[in-house]
């Protein structure tokens, strides 16, 4: 190709799609550091309609709880906003959450249980609290950093479920013991290809050090972006300057500065750039479920060569009255334990789960389980094996779930008139109409940064926003390629 059409390639990629890098940038960084941003959140009426709750929809609701505050009964409904109480006629709601940390990012409820005594429990992604009658919910030590997904109350035991490890405590449930469960049956000590490049692409793979580097060349990539549109822009100044002396050469001296910057930051950078453009392009559909699919032997000395087979696997786990064992949700599929001490056996022919994980985890009765995820909700006979959908009764073969099926499934409740209700992603749930004052609850800031690094935020592309970062990343891709083409200094010729 010749060098005049790649100078045209990249000028137009370039200035084109130069505000989508910027946001690109801005948005990998700050979920870089979740922890540190989590306090501050931004009113959902801001944002397009899709992404205000509407009929108990976006995760607003990930399951209840019946509980007595004395002698009244009501249900506490939790999820991405915390924790509402409504009574039991579902007629009124009000706030529950006089006690979590500021933050809406820190009131994101996975679970909460209730114990005999009336004290309260709940597992935020960040935390476990409790909570007596009369009191605000207070911050609980576990003895550990790790993120927790599920809450478990059996007997007298509390078990506070993380990514990696348990954490088990008695009453006064004041320390934790941490639990590593054996190696399953069909532990290779693999890991998938889609959570190693992630972990590539944003750097955690080499600790805080590597996050640091891809906050680096993330600034780097917004400084080539602003200097190639000033190198776009000060010519044309310059020529309506010719009149004034101090005003041009103040102007070319930008000019020669933007373009110093433009060219040495592209060319020292590009390889890191073009890796870190390829692995985020790889990180979402059509390449990431052929990632999620494909197992590789972890990188040693870093952080996914861990000692620990459960590390960042675990995502529930459930305790079957009937059958007296346990039941375990991970990542890799659904285990069976006859204790908590016993090695975990893989249970085949397992209900569709999406690869985002479990969120209804439900025994019916004796013999069924309601299974869902956004995948779908099944009802799983478990010991005659067969699955069900919930919907349209029919049976199904699959043993795992694609990303999204026709029906995301974000929550479950039977506290309301002996109903099922059914939370969905998108669709409003079959329950009493939602409170106004819930319908613009605020949303993280770190979320809105996924948001727009997904480019889910661009609800005007509709269902191409499932697409937009295949193209994005070719665009961004050969942008850079481009770049790299035109600048890329010349050979001295021989004699």
């Amino acid at each position: 190709m010749k060098r005049l059409t790649w100078k045209k390639h990249h000028k137009w990629i370039g200035l084109l799609f130069c505000p989508f890098i910027i946001l690109f940038c801005i948005s990998g960084i700050l979920l870089n550091h979740r922890t540190a941003i989590s306090s501050l959140e931004i009113n959902r009426k801001y944002l397009p309609s899709s992404f205000r709750y509407e009929g108990w929809n976006n995760s607003l609701v990930k399951g209840t709880l019946s509980y007595k505050n004395g002698k009244d009964s009501a249900v506490l409904l939790y999820g991405n906003a915390g924790v509402w109480e409504a009574n039991s006629s579902a007629t009124e709601f009000k706030s529950f959450n006089t006690g979590f940390p500021k933050g809406v990012d820190n009131r994101n409820i996975q679970a909460v249980k209730q114990t005999l005594s009336g004290r309260l429990f709940a597992a935020s992604q960040f935390g476990l609290y409790h909570k007596g009658l009369t009191e605000d919910w207070q911050i609980l030590n576990y003895g550990s950093t790790e993120r927790l997904t599920d809450l478990i109350i059996k007997g007298d035991s509390l078990i506070a479920v993380g990514r990696s490890k348990l954490y088990i405590s008695t009453p006064p449930y004041t320390n934790f013991k941490p639990m590593e469960l054996k190696a399953p049956n069909d532990y290779k000590g693999e890991v998938t290809m889609f959570r190693t490049v992630w972990l590539i692409h944003s750097g955690q793979l080499f600790g805080v050090a590597g996050k640091i580097i891809v906050d680096l060349l993330g600034v780097i990539l917004i400084i080539i972006s602003v200097t190639g549109v000033l190198f776009w822009l000060l010519p044309k100044q310059i020529k309506r300057q010719n009149r004034k002396a101090i005003s041009t050469a103040k102007t070319k001296r930008w000019f020669r500065l933007s373009l110093n910057w433009h060219d040495k930051l592209g060319r020292y950078t590009f390889g890191a750039m073009l890796f870190l453009a390829i692995t985020g392009w790889a990180l979402r559909p059509p390449l990431l479920i052929a990632l999620a699919q494909t197992k590789i032997p972890a990188i040693p000395t870093t952080m996914l060569d861990s000692s620990n087979p459960w590390n960042d696997r675990i995502r529930a786990l459930r305790y079957d009255s009937a059958n007296k064992d346990w039941l375990l949700s991970s990542s890799e599929g659904l285990y069976q334990l006859d204790s908590l001490t016993a090695t975990p056996i893989k249970i085949e022919h397992a209900p569709p789960i999406s690869v985002m994980g479990i969120n209804v985890f439900e025994q019916k009765n004796r013999d069924h389980w309601l299974i869902g995820s956004f995948s779908g909700l099944y009802v799983w006979d478990r010991n005659n094996r067969i699955t069900t959908d919930y919907f349209t009764k029919e049976i199904t073969e699959e043993v795992s779930g694609p990303p999204f099926g026709k029906r995301a499934i974000t929550g479950y409740s039977s506290d309301f008139k002996n109903e099922d209700v059914i939370f969905e992603y998108e669709k409003p749930a079959n329950f009493v109409s939602m409170p106004q004052f819930l319908r613009t609850q605020p949303i993280s800031l770190w979320n809105i940064a996924l948001e727009v690094h997904t480019g889910r935020i661009y609800t005007f592309l509709g269902a191409g926003t499932l697409i937009y970062i295949f193209f994005a990343g070719i665009l961004v891709i050969w942008a850079l390629i481009s770049g790299y083409k035109i600048r890329r200094p010349k050979r001295k010729n021989r004699r």
